[in-house]
């Protein structure tokens, strides 16, 4: 496909630091974890991530497991990078992560120094890549010393097979204990990964965003909660195909009336703003300066253009709506 014209491409989107760094993110970025591996059409695949890119959103962000089938994500992207993008590779942010089951025995999975460098060479061959953009430790692993975990990642930026370095899933004790690690490593840890919505807040009861004081950035993923605050279930019933009625990462189960009435609640906010559920859940995210960026993903070229909406006009927050939707979601 054919690409947008540079200056028009980066008119579309805005970009924030990530953490006490001089890199950039764009306010949303492209995750590849469900519909980008080997079981998805690659032409669908592909116009995703080419019109991602046409509109600014200059990072995709992988894991060794993403798929499926696992290591298939990284394989497709790297296939689409080198057909469609590979005059534009200065101009990405293309990130991989390890932690979570990869292969069989003691050494596939959690944070021993070697998985993660064994992790890295896998992922960069699938990628045909030299080097990622930034590597994340994936989860915290409590049985791996924090010190071997963070010199694994501090080694792969000495190495030059990544750039910047980051942590996900990492709770404020965590995630400042890593912070000084790495910073006596002279490598800075750039972002926290983290699982972030207006359904669900963790991070605010456990003080993730003040611990981290803008020394570490945040990217959030799930903004839109598996896909309850998309507008799919507003009338109570369960599309086909969607993942409640699959039990897919989001149970049928939990489709009760009561949510419902939540989410409608929710909705008539979003209406009142101008907005549609999902263009508010993602702004309710970027409202904090210290959210480096949003990870959307996409199982079509409509769906992504759906999200990007969420940025075409800065809609601020009212005192009342944001005391309004604290009462629904808290």
């Amino acid at each position: 496909m054919s690409h947008l014209p540079d200056t028009k491409r980066y008119e579309q989107m805005k970009y924030r630091y990530a953490g006490h760094s001089g890199l950039q993110l764009p306010e949303l970025s492209l995750g590849l974890w469900h519909n980008f591996g080997t079981e998805s059409d690659y032409k669908v695949t592909s116009d995703i991530i080419c019109t991602a890119f046409d509109h600014g959103i200059t990072h995709f962000d992988l894991a060794n497991n993403y798929g499926p089938v696992a290591g298939s994500a990284e394989q497709r992207f790297g296939n689409i990078l080198n057909d469609q993008l590979a005059s534009y590779r200065d101009e990405m942010i293309i990130s991989s992560k390890a932690g979570y089951y990869m292969w069989p025995g003691p050494y596939g999975e959690w944070g021993s120094r070697k998985y993660l460098i064994s992790s890295c060479d896998q992922s960069l061959k699938r990628l045909k890549l030299d080097y990622v953009d930034i590597f994340y430790h994936h989860r915290p692993d409590p049985n791996t010393p924090l010190e071997e975990t963070m010199g694994a990642l501090a080694q792969l930026v000495r190495q030059g097979k990544a750039l910047y370095v980051g942590i996900s899933n990492y709770h404020a004790h965590e995630a400042m204990q890593a912070k000084q690690i790495l910073d006596d490593l002279s490598c800075p840890c750039i972002l926290n990964q983290v699982r972030y919505s207006i359904l669900d807040r963790w991070t605010e009861k456990d003080g993730l965003l003040d611990a981290m004081d803008n020394q570490i950035g945040m990217i959030c993923f799930s903004p839109l909660a598996q896909g309850l605050l998309t507008g799919r279930y507003l009338d109570g019933t369960i599309p086909v195909g969607s993942r409640a009625s699959e039990n897919r990462f989001l149970s049928s189960d939990s489709i009760t009336a009561e949510k419902v009435a939540m989410l409608n609640k929710l909705n008539q906010i979003a209406v009142q703003r101008g907005q549609t559920l999902s263009e508010m859940a993602i702004s309710w995210l970027l409202k904090d300066p210290r959210v480096t960026s949003v990870l959307i993903g996409a199982s079509s070229v409509a769906q992504l253009k759906e999200n990007l909406k969420a940025i075409e006009q800065e809609i601020p927050f009212t005192q009342k709506e944001l005391a309004d939707i604290d009462t629904l979601t808290l």
